[in-house]
């Protein structure tokens, strides 16, 4: 093991942000990136009818802009005090949850921002079951302190009742909203004081003394606001949770900190924390009980996103790869497990959202793009040197929704399939034919995707479509050894997938039974 890779990987933090739409997550990634030095100026999602043009930097895709929402995941990579530092800002809205999933895969550490108004969304429970799977670091961000919200105490009551997750408050709000002061910061042992025009206060960061109070003579400390917080703050330390590395680690207990991402207020002393305390990357776990080391020499990485069209004019496609082990190095050659061939990565790139580097070397725990010309698929494992690597499989949600889809003109029949082939690679819809007639069908678990979908075609590949929703229906898969296309009826369409493995589309419950009924012996499967 050479000792200069295991310095360097213990300099890397790799973390991505999950919430509730709205609850502003994107807005936390832009303070971050501010206070890294990585942009001069934060950008805010601005909700649809408010003109503004100036958008957040993780917000990359035109339509993104257009509609305030995430909707695709994006890889902002910085420096910050020493560490490099990996943020992956997924998509807010529950119907692109598959992506988040994957992205989920491939980190060390998750941010939880909830809204201090709202608590916890259904959305946040969803996602951070996901996390505490995998028994990863939760940071928690108690987020919109400059507005008016619930009590801070029954937010963390809540936390730990809804997530089931041991929570201890690293900093405590002095009031919120208009009459917010500041924060009482148990952590660092300091009051952070909120300035304005109107205080009279100049330093931001005040000491506490021996007994918790500010050092020194100060007007705030005979509001009733900074008392209350002082006697909250005891409360929790005598009566919550001890303070416990190792529970951290293990995702069993969450720092929560308070602030406002929108104001920039609390970000910094968060993230100055989060750095210290998450987790640089660990073991990853391979097929057949293999466990990678990040401190392995040799390179290995697996797949968990694929992005056609980051840059329209030269209609690119990446493919996004989580190091796991060793050092990549431009212009090495690995090799595709799936296929056995071998690759030489001569264009990689890092990025900031849709910007991006060329990048000349990155190590475990580093997330980096290839350029890919259709080789790559989601899940790949790619590896150095002659021993044979794969990695676990990612999840892949099954369809609930499908439309059939047709080109509005059919003089632009090839744009039609190169785009519909290009965006179902990236994983969020699926694509289906039917047996015979070999017409297009989509499927996804919810119904923006459908509308991404159809806005991209036309903006990216000039490819005008007709959608004809038909409902919901319950998609499974066969052996194609017990494939007898006499099966089909009009309750179970039968299709192939990309992969041209079988599926029969059931119209309902009722139809797959009477089909289990009537082939006892035909396996029906989904996926993961």
């Amino acid at each position: 093991m050479s000792e200069k890779l295991a310095k360097e990987v213990k300099k890397r933090r790799t973390f991505a942000i999950i919430s509730h739409p709205d609850a502003g997550k994107t807005t936390i990634t832009e303070q971050l990136l501010l206070f890294s030095g990585a942009i001069r100026e934060a950008g805010t999602v601005k909700a649809k009818g408010k003109k503004s043009n100036k958008f957040a930097k993780s917000d990359w895709m035109e339509i993104e802009k257009q509609r305030g929402i995430s909707v695709t995941s994006s890889v902002m990579q910085v420096d910050y005090d020493g560490f490099q530092v990996n943020i992956l800002d997924t998509p807010g809205h529950e119907d692109f949850s598959e992506d988040t999933y994957r992205t989920l895969m491939a980190v060390d550490a998750a941010v939880m921002v909830v809204d201090s108004g709202k608590g916890i969304e259904p959305q946040t429970k969803k996602l951070f079951e996901v996390c505490s799977m995998r028994g990863i670091p939760i940071f928690t961000f108690m987020n919109k302190l400059d507005r008016d919200g619930r009590e801070p105490l029954e937010l963390v009551a809540e936390l730990e009742d809804v997530l089931g997750i041991q929570a201890y408050p690293m900093n405590w709000p002095m009031g919120m909203g208009k009459n917010l002061l500041g924060l009482y910061d148990l952590y660092n042992k300091r009051v952070e004081l909120r300035l304005n025009e109107e205080s009279d206060e100049t330093e931001a960061y005040i000491p506490l003394d021996e007994d918790g109070e500010a050092e020194g003579e100060h007007s705030f400390k005979s509001s009733s606001i900074y008392s209350q917080a002082i006697e909250d703050a005891t409360l929790l330390h005598e009566a919550g949770n001890e303070f416990d590395r190792e529970a951290i680690d293990a995702g069993k207990l969450t720092p929560v900190f308070f602030g406002s991402a929108l104001t920039g207020f609390g970000v910094q002393t968060f993230f100055d924390a989060f750095v210290d305390l998450a987790p640089a990357p660990s073991e990853t776990e391979a097929m057949d009980e293999v466990v990678i080391e990040p401190e392995d020499p040799r390179f290995t990485g697996f797949i968990f996103k694929i992005q056609a069209n980051m840059n329209p004019a030269h209609r690119d496609r990446i493919a996004f790869v989580r190091v796991c082990s060793g050092n990549f190095e431009k212009g090495m050659s690995v090799t595709l497990n799936r296929t056995g061939k071998t690759l030489r990565m001569a264009h990689t790139t890092q990025f900031m959202a849709d910007a991006r580097e060329e990048v000349q070397d990155a190590i475990a725990g580093d997330i980096i793009g290839l350029y890919d010309t259709g080789n790559l698929q989601i899940g790949d494992t790619i590896y150095s040197g002659n021993k044979s690597v794969q990695f676990k499989p990612l999840p892949q949600f099954t369809p609930e929704l499908f439309m059939r889809v047709t080109p509005k003109n059919v003089m632009k029949q090839k744009s039609f399939h190169k785009g519909i082939e290009q965006l179902v690679q990236e994983g969020a819809i699926q694509m289906y034919k039917t047996y015979h007639t070999e017409e297009y069908i989509v499927g996804a678990v919810g119904q923006l995707q459908f509308e991404v979908f159809q806005y991209r075609l036309l903006h990216e590949y000039n490819a005008e479509v007709v959608m004809t929703p038909m409902g919901s229906k319950i998609a499974r898969w066969i052996d194609p050894k017990d494939l007898n296309p006499k099966m089909s009826s009009s309750r179970n369409l039968l299709t192939r997938d990309r992969f041209d493995n079988p599926v029969f589309l059931f119209e309902n419950t009722f139809a797959e039974n009477w089909f289990k009924d009537k082939y006892p012996e035909i396996e029906l499967k989904q996926l993961l």
